[in-house]
């Protein structure tokens, strides 16, 4: 599987100018673990549900162990009722400038998920930069290209700087449905 997501990085990724840097990258040079998920990792995480701009999605985060790993688990039920429609764990980050990207190792209920990134210019709580993913039974690592991230108002800037990201969140949203995903580590390439 690696192998395919590499074959079918370096393929695409020219075009955009950065398959040198994530040759590099995929080679296992310059990956920052963001979060390797262990017992300090609880207080960096943060569980928010819609409840908060009064939607009636419910949730839980809990930190397991999955064979000798401490995993994050998040399960809920997301209610888009009451003009909610999502759950999320998040935590505050720092990125250098040169990162292009978020790599995951995850599993899940074969549900798509969202990673959401806000940054010093989301002010608002619905403004972020958001990429999809799809968690699904099996441990799977996941590669979110910056470039790739989409923002949530035209009021952002159109491209998600790494330097300026201030918080990442692992999100369930936008659908009725129930959200049950792991992850075990969060990396930036």
């Amino acid at each position: 599987m690696k192998q395919l997501l590499y074959l079918v990085l370096t393929v695409c990724l020219p075009i955009m100018g950065m398959s040198k840097d994530l040759n590099n990258r995929m080679q296992g040079v310059g990956y920052l673990v963001i979060d390797g998920f262990s017992q300090d990792s609880i207080g960096r995480w943060q569980f928010v549900s819609d409840q908060v701009m009064g939607g009636v999605s419910t949730g839980t985060l809990n930190f397991e162990l999955d064979d000798e790993d401490v995993v994050a688990h998040m399960t809920g039920s997301v209610s888009t009722e009451n003009n909610g429609g999502f759950i999320q764990f998040r935590r505050n980050i720092s990125l250098p400038e040169s990162i292009i990207g978020i790599k995951l190792r995850v599993r899940g209920n074969n549900q798509k998920y969202f990673v959401h990134i806000r940054t010093g210019g989301t002010i608002l709580p619905w403004q972020y930069y958001s990429s999809e993913f799809s968690a699904t039974d099996d441990w799977a690592d996941v590669f979110l290209p910056l470039a790739n991230f989409s923002r949530s108002s035209r009021w952002l800037n159109r491209t998600l700087e790494a330097s300026a990201a201030r918080s990442l969140g692992i999100v369930a949203y936008g659908r009725d449905h129930q959200a049950d995903i792991q992850v075990s580590k969060i990396e930036a390439y």
